[in-house]
């Protein structure tokens, strides 16, 4: 569920404000590489502390911890909202971050295409000056196989050991 820019004002200090306030939309469009990297740094570095105190106010309210302030915690739930809101923030501007890597990539790739298009274009025909056929004229030449013995008497003699073991032929 999505937070008004309302409720995220009321859950966050001032700082914090400000940087889930450079994760939305008009801003997060105008910010460059290097800026949306540290706002990504920044925003994970809040959500984790955020976290880290949701998570030892429950501790306290169950009595697994001792309280860390003078009154031990009675509730977590403000502290888990500002985690939520942080973590959406976070993830806002890591998408974006992404989507731009993705489009930067793809760019590359067009760009190489074209380039490798133009340059096969500039070549020309590479067929242009080459025979009709590799054989051309003669035909083609048989290459005689020196491995096997001529006019298949290899295969005789293993016919011949091979009738007299079963007894002759049939």
């Amino acid at each position: 569920m999505s937070v008004s820019r309302r409720r995220e004002a009321r859950l966050l200090d001032g700082s914090e404000g400000d940087l889930v306030g450079r994760s939305h939309q008009p801003d997060l469009g105008r910010a460059d590489a290097a800026s949306l990297s540290e706002l990504i740094r920044l925003l994970r570095e809040r959500r984790d502390r955020a976290r880290d105190l949701s998570r030892r106010q429950r501790r306290e309210i169950r009595g697994k911890a001792a309280p860390s302030g003078a009154q031990p915690a009675t509730d977590n739930s403000g502290t888990r909202e500002k985690a939520a809101v942080l973590a959406a923030a976070v993830k806002r501007v890591s998408k974006e971050s992404e989507r731009r890597r993705v489009a930067e990539a793809r760019n590359r790739t067009v760009s190489g295409s074209r380039r490798a298009l133009a340059m096969k274009q500039a070549a020309g025909d590479p067929a242009a000056h080459r025979p009709s056929s590799r054989t051309s004229h003669d035909g083609m030449h048989s290459v005689p196989n020196a491995g096997i013995a001529p006019s298949g008497a290899l295969d005789q003699e293993g016919q011949e050991i091979a009738m007299r073991r079963g007894g002759g032929p049939r």
